[in-house]
């Protein structure tokens, strides 16, 4: 009996512990995460970095206005839409780009990126050096993660 019991116990380790740098966020905590960011809007915009691994960064965010331009040099979005809708503009060009941190630039608009639409369910890539834009119309709101990586 005690040799099985020997046997078995390396296998109990495996699910003794998570190892160091994991995390979890269920869709009950991102619910919540979003109600609270609605407390907190300017400008029709919420987002909190909930996870920062030196490489790479957890963002959740509430919007309810469109939001502005970005660019950025070495960072890629992995967007992933919880709830609600909108539109993102991709690639074109920036109008009254100004850089706001080191690789990091915003503007007003985009002329000429194309349109995609975001809905509950769409996840999207977008590498650096990519403009983009999240667009709303009237009414909408749109709840998501981004997901930034950094890529060159």
């Amino acid at each position: 009996m005690l040799k099985k019991f020997l046997i078995a116990l390396p296998a109990l380790a495996l699910y003794a512990a998570a190892p160091a740098g994991f995390n979890e966020w269920t869709a009950a905590d991102l619910k919540a995460k979003s109600a609270q960011l609605k407390g907190s809007m300017k400008n029709g915009l919420a987002s909190e970095t909930v996870a920062n691994w030196g490489t790479h960064q957890l963002v959740v965010i509430h919007r309810e206005k469109s939001g502005q331009s970005e660019f950025h040099e070495k960072q890629a979005d992995v967007i992933v839409v919880r709830h609600g809708s909108g539109t993102i503009l991709i690639g074109g060009k920036m109008v009254g780009g100004k850089a706001t941190g080191p690789g990091e630039i915003r503007g007003d608009s985009i002329e000429g990126g194309e349109a995609h639409e975001l809905k509950e369910g769409t996840i999207m890539h977008v590498p650096p050096q990519t403009a983009h834009q999240v667009v709303l119309k009237a009414g909408q709101t749109i709840d998501y993660v981004a997901i930034k990586a950094d890529g060159q």
